[in-house]
């Protein structure tokens, strides 16, 4: 079992820290410290309300007591450009002997500083970012596939995804579906073992390597579930979505929406979510008659009864099930999407 310090420089909390915080969220007992100077001498418990007395430190240094054998960059700045503290960081957990995976833009293993250090240590770089080589080209497999594929879609950056598509699949499997998760960004894939980060794929080759990861997958499966990435409605990030739209073919989507959010990360309106269901139909069209199966809302910053009068609400307008899954549980979403594997 590895032992993971999570490096959160400045940005441990409950948005910024994302693949730190779905560490602690799923894989606890192998995540051993947090590193915020900014927040030292708290626990994870009181600042993101998840992890119980899980430390947080100041330095690399600080959490060694620990006797973590790997460090985690919690945080995917955009850019991705490590800062003075970071690599000060990162060479005091390479000279301890800790693996470093990162999911930065900025390939790490590409850093001759940091590399010959990690060389002499005979320690690991993973970068999870780093896009397959040389890269997979489309065949339209998915035209012959038999195994269905849902993929979740949201209503923005940071509305949920990751953790819609790992809860289903969990859920799913503990249900006793044979479900396969690809991963396509680095929380995802570290979570799941596999997968792409598909933000780092060179555009003409999206569709290419989703099609061929599905199709590892679907072998011995009921269903193969893909984390979504960005939103159709995102100015900034609908191409990802597109890709993985397009380069899934998939035969159900479920939808990720903050219900408090009006405006996207780039200050935009967010759509009306039953014009963005149709957005997602329309562009399916051409290929195949894909279905919505439900909603999985993020109600954590509502009250219990505000979140179950939202999820209710939300049910009556759209005609779907929802729920959070984190907060509540299956309720209908997990039956509806078991429902059609039968």
């Amino acid at each position: 079992m590895p032992r993971f310090a999570i490096l959160a420089i400045g940005s441990f909390d409950y948005l910024l820290n994302k693949t730190g915080n779905m560490l602690i969220r799923y894989r606890p007992k192998e995540v051993v410290a947090v590193i915020d100077p900014e927040k030292s001498g708290k626990t994870a418990d009181e600042i993101i309300g998840i992890g119980g007395s899980l430390p947080v430190v100041a330095s690399f240094q600080d959490a060694e007591k620990y006797q973590p054998d790997t460090l985690v960059i919690g945080s995917a700045p955009p850019g991705g450009v490590i800062d003075d503290q970071t690599r000060k960081e990162l060479l005091a957990a390479i000279d301890a002997g800790c693996h470093i995976i990162s999911g930065m833009h900025v390939f790490l293993s590409d850093d001759d500083e940091l590399q010959d250090r990690a060389m002499q240590k005979n320690i690991s770089i993973t970068d999870l970012r780093r896009p397959p080589s040389p890269p997979h080209f489309p065949k339209g497999t998915w035209q012959d596939r038999k195994v269905p594929v849902l993929l979740v879609v949201g209503t923005d950056c940071d509305s949920g995804k990751m953790t819609t598509a790992w809860e289903i699949t969990q859920r799913l499997r503990s249900h006793g579906k044979k479900v396969n998760f690809i991963g396509t960004g680095q929380t995802g894939i570290l979570l799941g073992g596999s997968g792409v980060a598909v933000d780092a794929v060179v555009a003409d080759f999206m569709a290419g390597e989703m099609e061929y990861l599905i199709d590892k997958a679907c072998d011995g499966a009921d269903l193969v579930v893909v984390e979504g990435q960005g939103s159709i409605n995102n100015y900034a990030y609908s191409g990802v979505t597109m890709g993985l739209l397009h380069g899934c073919m998939p035969e159900f989507l479920v939808m990720s929406h903050d219900p408090i959010r009006h405006m996207d990360v780039l200050d935009c309106p967010l759509p009306d979510i039953k014009d963005l269901i149709q957005i997602h139909l329309d562009l399916m069209k051409p290929f195949r008659d894909t279905r919505f199966l439900g909603m999985n809302l993020l109600t954590f910053t509502l009250s219990e009864q505000d979140a179950v009068d939202t999820i209710k609400e939300y049910e009556r307008k759209y005609n779907l099930p929802a729920t959070d899954l984190v907060r509540f549980g299956d309720r209908e979403l997990i039956n509806a999407i078991a429902t059609v594997l039968m």
